[in-house]
């Protein structure tokens, strides 16, 4: 199973975005503070600000603001402003400080200056920079690897005194003595995860290829866990300051130099200078208008090339983005040769807020994470033996084993004593008796499973439901947990209605055979009620909620006997295959009989087996990995999945022969700035003559819930065909639409359209609604061919109260009065979602 660990639960919270990060030096000096004109008060921006003899520093923001820090020894700020007087204060080495400053005009005679009209000469600058950016970006290299060290940490931050009195806290005193200051915000912190990594990096751009051996890693609180360790190396992905659109949180930011950024921001030309032997400009930037997914921020472009040397970009206070306060992100370059600039470092600090309050005692999150890229090579060939790699992220061996000199070594800087006692803290609160109830909490509430020794009781979600077939239904299972074995998991359950009276059981088991690259081979019984013609992500049988949400009576269910038997192999990381067979006993209801076309002759059952041959492809897709499960993130590819499936006639009491083919194509494109969309398209051909059940019964949905993969506003049992193809198209507009309208940009609600669309066909041999049908089965009562096709549209709202989402859905045809199907022209649906 998908264990939740305190370490994974973090991760689970990052990966919803991107990697996060920021820089920690050992002995770190962080200032920051607000300068301001000694007479009017009056906030300056583009005030120079540096650590005497060195090359750090930083410019105040639009508001005076500023931050600073670093590793490098230094007991002196300078500070510098054209028109005032400059300064130099004496600051504390090691610690954390707020410096506000007051500058005075300086008096300055000058010359008589003309102005005549002509163009900002910042909006030169950026054309000059847009025209070099294919040549600057380095995504345009054919090739290139370098090994990089990354460093992530989730802080608890807001941590006050009247946080450590409580009584709640009396177990976790000794974790206080981690506090620090977050120099961005200036709230105090404690870290309660860290991980580090060292790895080697390689890219190709065709034929495309990427790969990342990960040499070293380490995480606090987590030991020798390799899934782990490789799901953090796919989390190293760069922010590229070259692309037009950044994506951050599965938001499509502007970039500042995007080729239409004149459309989106303003640009002051405000210093220009030597910096590391390279004449410079230096650039600030705001968004134009409110709301919009821009950045604040600004930058150092080398002169000759108009290559960026770095940037500093902050997002906006008022952009619509859910469970941010505060995202910094900076990019360093360094010049590898006359033409070519390459990444130095990466920082991204990330201020997550769990509620709307914005007071100084609210309690969030920190995300930081940083990235030392070094031993860059440019265009050489990459060696047989990585491109050989099963996957695109590989753990050494002994990667998970490294002492405290390899990394002393292997670090760009050296750690703090307190960063450094950061892992044994971490690793002594598991020990607290209140954590691990916590963490149990927790993870029953997100798997739906409370664990307890060997076995994982649940899910809870079923314990209880009511159908009109079942009655008021009782459930008991579970499975065995990860300290039973994480090679072989066992599950198991039973169920019972007090209106049928009958019990219901299930049993199976998943044998772990290889995990990177996948191999599992499992065996499972059923003996349960089960919903013909549901999507693969409709509440499952027993759920609770599809009991509360029903719109029609739960009255379509049958019985089922179900074995089942499968072998996966995932070839290569994108590439799997699986093969299952698949033994099934139906039983008829008086709802979903099971009747002769020529006699009304009812029929017991209905036997089949069958084997399923599926193939997936896609690439470069992003996986979450525990011990049994795992969960697909998406890609920048379409997904396609491919089913071939085949009767077997006179097999355990089987009756049809047949053969059928099912084919879909699942992706997500990001079309910024007017959001994403996502789009399913599948198609069907069955070869045989076959009863009903064995049909494609087009998903329904009988509930008040959104389904993505239903017609919603088709019912159960309503359209059947042997051939068909299908489209589902949804577009996210992110805000676009209803940021610009007064009202509801305060709401910061998003607008959300989908439209479906299904067409199919019957054969005379399988088609049981006519008369004279030679079909095996009679149709039950409304169920009908889609040889006119089925059209359904939706307009709705998401990000209400951040967590819902509600559509008004329009069926467009297929509307005539029907005595035996009572469907919906117009209805409400609504989901719970959690997106940033």
């Amino acid at each position: 199973m998908l264990k939740i660990t305190k370490g994974l639960l973090l991760l689970l919270f990052i990966l919803m975005g991107v990697g996060i990060n920021q820089t920690a030096f050992s002995q770190v000096t962080k200032l920051r503070g607000k300068v301001v004109d000694a007479k009017t008060q009056e906030p300056l921006p583009f005030v120079n600000i540096s650590f005497k003899g060195t090359t750090i520093g930083a410019t105040t923001d639009f508001d005076g603001n500023y931050f600073i820090e670093t590793r490098t020894p230094t007991d002196s700020l300078q500070v510098s402003f054209v028109g005032y007087k400059g300064r130099v204060y004496a600051v504390q080495k090691g610690v954390f400080q707020t410096l506000n400053i007051e500058l005075h005009s300086e008096a300055v005679a000058l010359q008589e200056i003309k102005i005549l009209p002509g163009e900002n000469p910042a909006h030169i600058l950026l054309r000059k920079i847009i025209a070099h950016k294919k040549k600057n970006n380095p995504s345009r290299l054919e090739s290139y690897q370098y090994e990089t060290y990354t460093k992530m940490e989730m802080d608890l931050n807001n941590i006050n005194d009247d946080f450590k009195n409580k009584k709640i806290m009396r177990q976790f005193q000794f974790v206080f003595d981690y506090v620090d200051t977050s120099v961005v915000t200036g709230k105090s912190y404690l870290p309660v995860f860290i991980t580090e990594s060292l790895s080697d990096y390689y890219y190709r751009k065709t034929p495309k290829l990427e790969r990342e051996v990960i040499k070293a890693s380490q995480m606090s609180g987590i030991k020798d866990n390799a899934s782990l360790a490789q799901f953090t190396g796919q989390l190293h992905q760069n922010i590229n300051i070259y692309d037009n659109f950044i994506d951050l949180f599965n938001k499509n930011f502007v970039s500042p130099i995007a080729d239409g950024g004149l459309s989106y921001y303003k640009y002051y030309l405000t210093d220009s200078a030597y910096r590391d032997g390279n004449w410079c400009y230096h650039m600030s930037f705001k968004p134009k208008r409110k709301l919009e997914p821009c950045f604040v921020g600004d930058f150092w472009v080398a002169d000759t090339t108009f290559a960026v040397e770095n940037m500093k970009m902050r997002i906006t206070k008022d952009v619509n983005l859910n469970w941010v306060k505060d995202l910094v992100s900076t990019n360093e370059f360094q010049k590898l040769n006359d033409s070519t600039w390459f990444l130095k470092k990466q920082n991204l600090f990330v201020d997550f807020m769990l509620t709307n309050r914005d007071s100084t005692s609210q309690m969030g999150f920190f995300g930081r994470k940083t990235i030392s890229y070094r031993k860059v090579k440019l265009n050489e060939p990459i060696r047989k033996e990585i491109v050989k790699l099963e996957n695109n992220v590989i753990v050494n061996d002994d990667a998970l084993g490294k002492q405290a000199s390899y990394w002393d070594d292997a670090r760009p800087f050296k750690l703090s004593k307190r960063e450094s006692g950061i892992y044994s803290m971490v690793d002594s609160i598991q020990n607290v008796p209140l954590y691990k109830n916590i963490i149990d909490i927790i993870q029953t509430f997100v798997t739906g499973y409370y664990t307890k020794g060997n076995f994982e009781y649940g899910p809870y979600y079923k314990l209880y439901s009511f159908n009109e077939i079942e009655g008021n239904r009782f459930m008991f299972g579970g499975r065995t947990s990860n300290d039973f074995s994480t090679k072989v998991m066992y599950n198991a359950h039973v169920a019972y209605g007090d209106k049928d009276n009958r019990f219901k059981y299930g049993l199976g088991f998943l044998y772990m055979i290889n995990k990177l690259p996948r191999e599992t081979f499992g065996m499972q019984w059923k003996h349960d009620i089960h919903q013909l013609g549901k999507s693969p992500n409709a509440f499952t049988e027993g759920n609770i909620l599809a009991s509360l949400l029903k719109r029609n009576p739960n009255n379509k269910l049958t019985m089922l006997n179900q074995f089942e038997a499968h072998y996966e192999k995932e070839w290569f990381q994108g590439f799997m295959n699986s093969l299952k067979f698949r033994y099934r006993d139906i039983s008829p209801t008086p709802i979903v009989p099971f009747v002769s076309p020529n006699g009304d002759l009812p029929i017991s059952g209905i036997k089949n087996s069958e084997i399923e041959l599926r193939t997936r492809w896609t690439r470069n897709e992003k996986v979450v990995m525990g011990e049994f499960e795992r969960v697909h993130l998406g890609g920048p590819v379409p997904i396609v999945n491919l089913y071939l499936t085949m009767g077997l006639k006179n097999v355990l009491g089987s009756g049809q022969e047949y053969f059928k083919a099912d084919l879909s194509v699942d992706h997500t494109l990001d079309l910024p700035p007017l959001g994403k969309m996502r789009y399913l398209a599948t198609a069907s051909k069955l070869f045989g003559k076959v009863p009903y059940p064995l049909l494609s019964l087009h998903e329904g949905n009988e509930t008040y819930a959104f389904d993505p993969y239903a017609f919603n506003m088709m019912n159960y049992f309503e359209f059947a065909s042997d051939q068909y193809v299908s489209l589902s198209v949804e577009h996210h507009f992110q805000g676009f639409i209803l940021n610009r309208i007064p009202l509801f940009k305060r709401l910061k609600w998003r607008t959300v359209v989908s439209a479906k669309g299904l067409w199919g066909t019957l054969s005379d041999k399988n088609n049981g609604a006519l008369a004279n049908s030679e079909a095996i089965l009679k149709f039950p009562v409304g169920l009908s061919d889609v040889t006119d096709p089925y059209f359904e549209a939706s307009v709705g709202v998401e990000n209400i109260f951040k967590f819902f989402r509600v559509d008004a859905m329009w069926r467009l045809n297929h509307l005539e009065p029907n005595p035996n199907q009572d469907f919906e022209k117009f209805g409400i649906r609504a989901m719970f979602q959690m997106t940033f």
